[in-house]
């Protein structure tokens, strides 16, 4: 178990970008965008053997050639600003049943991914996932900022469309960050390197959709490309959004009037906050029930 580099690139303190699937796959949307766009080259990966069970068995010539398990990889790119190091997992370990990375596997990940950030000198880690929100599928989302590191504050503070998690209305200045990319930055702190979770806001009612959301992507990329000063082209983005928001747009046609009259009602406020106990009930008993029976439209999801 551990790191396997097949080169080590000479860089000069690059900063590292990681991201998961996870909640409407913000995070590894955004970095895959952003992986792409700078042409990164992979240098390195994660073994996967100790972390996950195989997701597919590879036969040839009516013989079992492989076993595949998902991969976990580390890319590098020179940049005129600042060099950057990007990881992309397929999949977050987990122990047992558990649906977020959590437990003894997640934390030897994140342990190992931030031993190669050591190894390069990386100056901060960035990591990327959802907000769950009662925010509107039509508004654009904001993007909740938490650093690991106090003097962070004030840099975080004057980026357009974000919010610090724990002034976000509702969190009477607490909260939470489920699976690796919370994790992640906790490790790093403990460890000394200044870090940022950004959180790009998705629907609560959207939050178990089997679908991505790129509309959230398309915000996070926006800090992310102002933070690092890397322009990046989010095109690409703004067709897989259009896509995605007429696949929603048709499922929440669907939905009975007054769940709605509810979502327009609780969404019409100018700084939407967080998910109270009555709505999570409500959620679970409505929308997640109608996402399992699925609806017309389906088949483009």
């Amino acid at each position: 178990m551990g790191v396997k580099l097949y080169k080590e690139p000479k860089l000069k303190k690059p900063d590292i970008i990681v991201g998961w699937p996870g909640i409407g796959n913000i995070g590894i949307v955004t970095v895959d965008t952003i992986r792409e766009q700078i042409q990164a080259e992979e240098f390195g990966e994660i073994e996967a053997h100790d972390f996950f069970y195989p997701s597919r068995v590879t036969i040839k010539a009516d013989l079992l050639a492989d076993l595949e398990f998902p991969r976990s990889r580390f890319y590098y790119k020179h940049l005129d600003k600042k060099d950057l190091i990007i990881f992309t997992g397929e999949e977050q370990p987990t122990d047992g049943a558990r649906l977020y990375a959590e437990g003894r596997k997640a934390y030897e990940m994140a342990n190992l991914v931030l031993d190669v950030a050591e190894k390069f000198d990386c100056q901060r880690v960035y990591t990327s996932g959802a907000a769950v929100s009662l925010v509107h599928h039509r508004m654009k989302p904001r993007v909740w900022l938490v650093p690991n590191k106090k003097e962070l504050l004030g840099e975080l503070k004057r980026i357009d469309n974000t919010v610090l998690m724990s002034e976000v209305e509702g969190r009477a200045g607490q909260g939470s960050i489920t699976g690796l990319n919370g994790l992640l930055l906790g490790v790093a702190q403990k460890r000394g390197l200044p870090g940022v979770c950004l959180m790009g806001e998705i629907p609560d009612y959207l939050s178990g959709a089997p679908f991505p959301y790129p509309k959230a992507s398309k915000s996070v990329l926006e800090v992310i490309s102002h933070i690092l000063g890397i322009p990046i082209d989010s095109s690409k983005l703004d067709g897989m959004d259009a896509k995605v928001l007429e696949v929603i747009e048709n499922l929440y046609a669907q939905l009975p009037q007054e769940i709605i009259e509810r979502i327009e009602q609780r969404t019409a406020v100018p700084a939407p906050g967080t998910i109270t106990e009555e709505d999570q009930k409500w959620i679970k008993e409505h929308i997640d029930e109608f996402f399992k029976k699925g609806g017309k439209g389906d088949e483009a999801t």
